[in-house]
């Protein structure tokens, strides 16, 4: 299981290091469920000291290239230099406002790999797609895509996180089942990228507007390995919640 909080752009520094020590102070016994944070980039140092590796520190985006001449953005040696572990890569919001596509969402996972960081691959459709019947093919066709001719043989190097973009912020969430049947699915698609058992082993967590008083029927579904936590991540209280109901369902 793996929780982890997706800060987005919010959270100065000092704002920041203190939800990562209320977090870390707060926290007790999470064995069989791993936590990360994913604060802002010019963050991720003071958190990184400050959660001192109790819980995984993880970034919101990386350039697909090594280096070189891109103002304002960030590689993954960078991010493996300040103690990432995790990086969120082909978030609904990167693909709406800032032109993400299935091919360079690929590109990263590449460069992620190759620097050994985790790439959390985010999926998910829109209201449109969901209403018309088309939310397995568009989900599929960024799976495929943004895995294509990725190597893994082992689970563990990569998280899937599938983000319903209707219910991010909007205060709905998919039911369970839904969920659940959209997960399933996404394991059969990895399944045929790297076996079944290397799928199995791969974390696929939901990204719907996970928060304490949904949790439990969520994390509870069978294909459903935890959360990527966005607004519930941002008070330590609810995250840790989040992250209690996870323990008692590993547990």
């Amino acid at each position: 299981m793996l929780i982890a909080g997706n800060w987005k752009m919010n959270t100065d520094v000092s704002s920041a290091v203190e939800l990562a020590r209320n977090i870390v102070e707060r926290l007790d016994e999470h064995e069989g469920v791993d936590v990360a944070v994913c604060p802002p980039a010019v963050n991720l140092a003071d958190v990184a000291r400050a959660i001192d590796g109790y819980i995984y520190l993880g970034a919101q985006n990386m350039h697909f290239e090594e280096r070189g001449a891109f103002t304002g953005e960030v590689s993954a040696e960078m991010l493996t230099a300040v103690g990432c572990r995790y990086v969120i890569l082909g978030h609904s919001e990167r693909r709406q406002y800032f032109g993400e596509t299935d091919e360079s969402v690929n590109l990263k996972v590449r460069r992620a790999l190759q620097n050994e960081l985790i790439p959390i691959i985010c999926v998910g459709e829109h209201l449109g797609e969901r209403q018309s019947g088309t939310a397995h093919n568009v989900v599929a066709r960024q799976l495929n895509r943004g895995l294509e001719d990725i190597d893994v043989s082992d689970g563990r190097q990569l998280v899937v996180a599938y983000e319903p973009v209707w219910a991010i912020g909007t205060g709905h969430t998919a039911t369970p089942e839904q969920a659940q049947e959209m997960h399933a699915d996404i394991r059969t698609i990895l399944a045929e990228h790297f076996g079944a058992d290397v799928a199995g082993a791969i974390h696929i967590l939901y990204g719907g507007s996970m928060n304490p008083e949904n949790a439990d029927e969520l994390v509870g579904q069978a294909d459903v390995d935890g959360g990527l936590i966005g607004g519930a991540s941002l008070k330590a209280a609810s995250f840790i919640s989040i992250i209690e109901t996870a323990t008692s369902v590993v547990g």
